[in-house]
């Protein structure tokens, strides 16, 4: 079926995360009332995932807590500060507090024009700012020994096949996991089931759907395109004759024919990265940051860079200007003649 120039999936967003949160177990029928039309209003209008809805709860009753029998509707500016202030006390990380006030921000911005709140007690208040690691990326080096390591290389089972058509499109188009999973063999729109992503060999290109609902096209490399026709060739030997139309058109399967999950991936990449000698942890992440790396270190592009990545805002981009700083930088003590030297 072909592409439609203008098809739109259903939207999706997603959180991740991050610090582990405690909280009485409360149901969700247990939530104020405007709560619960507020998520109910996110899953049917919006679309959000389960996961980010289950994020959301999960924060909201954090709040209805610290409000104790305050009404939230009588939660003030000063109110969310001194919540924010008493999480960070008992030790809830900067990025599960942003997380959080997001949660309320969003939670107040719809509700407070209909109960007739001034103002949204949530604006202006700042989660703690987290300090902002370099992304871990692998050399030039590392990432062929990886890709060109003889235990993926010298196999023609389906599974070494797949992961390895698996592999060279992580670090070809530098996609998220959760891109990589959603992928179909060919644009789908049936009852059933709509492609959120898909690849198209005859163009070189992949289209998936990012954060936010932002699509995105990225071109597909040589190396990648010839082990995902490869992997396609033999892909019916894993697919059962009664899959849903969902495993139908996936493009990566497992064993039993399912979409391909998550786990499956980090595991077999991990086991490779040990197989291959590589002497740091490589999970799928590190070839997204690996792909953006080598690229800015060759096109020097900064704006490119962040379109393939689909990221929001370049300031995230830029992060990986520092790791090709850290390039230079070893290449400039290793080659100059006087670097590092005393005058």
């Amino acid at each position: 079926m072909s592409t439609p120039s203008s098809a739109k999936a259903p939207r999706l967003k997603t959180v991740e995360a991050t610090d582990a949160l405690v909280l009485t177990p409360k149901n969700h029928h247990d939530l104020p009332e405007p709560v619960t039309h507020w998520l109910k209003h996110l899953e049917q209008n919006r679309r959000y995932s389960p996961h980010t809805l289950a994020a959301y709860q999960r924060d909201l009753q954090q709040l209805v807590q610290l409000a104790q029998d305050k009404p939230l509707q009588s939660l003030v500016n000063g109110n969310i500060r001194q919540f924010l202030a008493r999480l960070h006390g008992q030790g809830l990380g900067p990025r599960s507090l942003a997380r959080m006030l997001a949660s309320w921000r969003g939670f107040y911005k719809w509700w407070a024009p209909q109960s007739g709140m001034a103002l949204n007690p949530a604006t202006d208040v700042r989660a703690p700012k987290a300090a902002r690691g370099l992304p871990k990326a692998l050399s030039v080096d590392q990432t062929q020994a990886l890709l060109e390591a003889p235990v993926l290389l010298a196999q023609t089972d389906p599974i070494s096949l797949r992961d390895r058509a698996i592999f060279e499109l992580f670090y070809s188009s530098g996609l998220r996991l959760s891109e990589l999973v959603g992928l179909d063999s060919q644009y789908t729109q049936t009852k059933e089931h709509t492609s959120s992503g898909w690849i198209n060999l005859a163009d070189h290109e992949v289209h998936v759907l990012g954060k936010g609902g932002k699509r995105r096209t990225v071109p597909i490399g040589a190396q990648a395109l010839q082990a995902l026709a490869t992997w396609l060739a033999i892909r019916s030997q894993l697919a059962p004759p009664n899959a849903s139309m969902t495993d139908q058109m996936a493009l990566f399967i497992g064993a039993r024919g399912r979409r391909i999950s998550p786990r499956v991936i980090q595991g077999q990449l991990t086991k490779l990265a040990l197989q291959a000698g590589l002497p740091t942890h490589v999970h799928p992440h590190v070839l997204r940051h690996s792909f953006a790396s080598h690229v800015l270190q060759s096109a020097q592009d900064l704006r490119a860079v962040q379109e393939m990545l689909g990221h929001a805002n370049i300031s995230t981009t830029q992060l990986y200007t520092k790791l090709d700083f850290q390039h230079l930088a070893k290449a400039y003590d290793s080659a100059h003649p006087r670097a590092g030297r005393k005058s």
